[in-house]
């Protein structure tokens, strides 16, 4: 089954979209939806690295972003905003990659496989990296979310329950870490955030309760992986782009949805009313 390449493009989605669901509602959440960009641009310095220094780009990709965030996290509030420092990290790092990957001699790179995603390459190799990376993240949010969840709404309410705001921050930018590396191969640098961000804002209008937007969410990422798959394969588009342009589309048609309930709630409280 695994020797069809369309089945493990349509798998290393799905592994995808199931690890960032979680993981985007609470990027959602805490409004860190720059932060998940710029963590995304710094992954091409990390392929760079990794490929000057022959070794894997996964871990190339989840150190520097590990780096980028430990530095960030390092800085913030020392008199600098917190978005002037994503902007100058995020396009310092994904400037400096580029320059980076000239000096790369002996070996062939497709930048454009690394920007917008190359997932109908992805192999057995990558499809276990990005299920055990996948996994991964699923089992720290499960683990964590309570306490993520807590420390998301309020940091008073946080310290006041034992927990300690700053180390759920630390867990949140490494499973967001593991999520960039994984998502690499999928939708590309420049697309990662989106496919973080997207399905968890679609799932908003949606959802009653955290939980209930997390697993929308994972829905609304699943259909647009496999969906913009096929779509990519019918048309002969690219993948990583047709993807994220199909999440859109379903984030669109959830605003409708949502907008028509609430005129049918308002409808039927009036004709109570009367």
């Amino acid at each position: 089954m695994l020797d069809d390449f369309l089945m493990r493009a349509t798998l290393a989605g799905v592994g995808v979209a199931l690890a960032a669901a979680p993981l985007g509602c609470l990027v959602v959440w805490r409004r860190m939806a720059f932060f998940g960009d710029a963590t995304a641009h710094a992954a091409i310095l990390g392929v760079a690295l990794a490929l000057l220094l022959s070794t894997s780009i996964f871990a190339g990709v989840l150190v520097v972003s590990l780096l980028m965030a430990t530095i960030v996290s390092l800085l913030s509030g020392k008199g600098y905003a917190m978005d002037t420092l994503l902007g100058v990290m995020a396009h310092s790092s994904l400037a400096l990659g580029l320059v980076a990957v000239s000096f790369v001699s002996g070996v062939r790179i497709d930048l454009m496989a690394y920007l917008f995603g190359d997932i109908l390459a992805v192999g057995k190799t990558d499809l276990a990296v990005i299920w055990g990376g996948a996994t991964l993240v699923m089992a720290l949010m499960g683990w964590r979310w309570s306490r993520l969840l807590t420390a998301t709404l309020n940091a008073d309410l946080a310290y006041a329950n034992g927990i300690d705001p700053k180390r759920e921050q630390l867990i949140l930018t490494l499973s967001l870490a593991i999520v960039v590396a994984v998502a690499l191969k999928v939708v590309g640098v420049l697309l990662i955030a989106a496919l973080l961000i997207i399905p968890a804002a679609a799932a908003r209008s949606l959802s009653r309760t955290p939980e209930s937007m997390v697993i929308v969410a994972a829905m609304t990422g699943v259909a647009a992986a496999v969906g913009g798959l096929q779509t990519a394969y019918w048309f002969d588009t690219p993948t990583g782009p047709t993807i994220v342009s199909l999440a859109a589309a379903l984030f669109a048609l959830a605003g409708v949805i949502a907008n028509a309930r609430c005129l049918l709630w308002r409808a039927m409280a009036s004709r109570a009313g009367g």
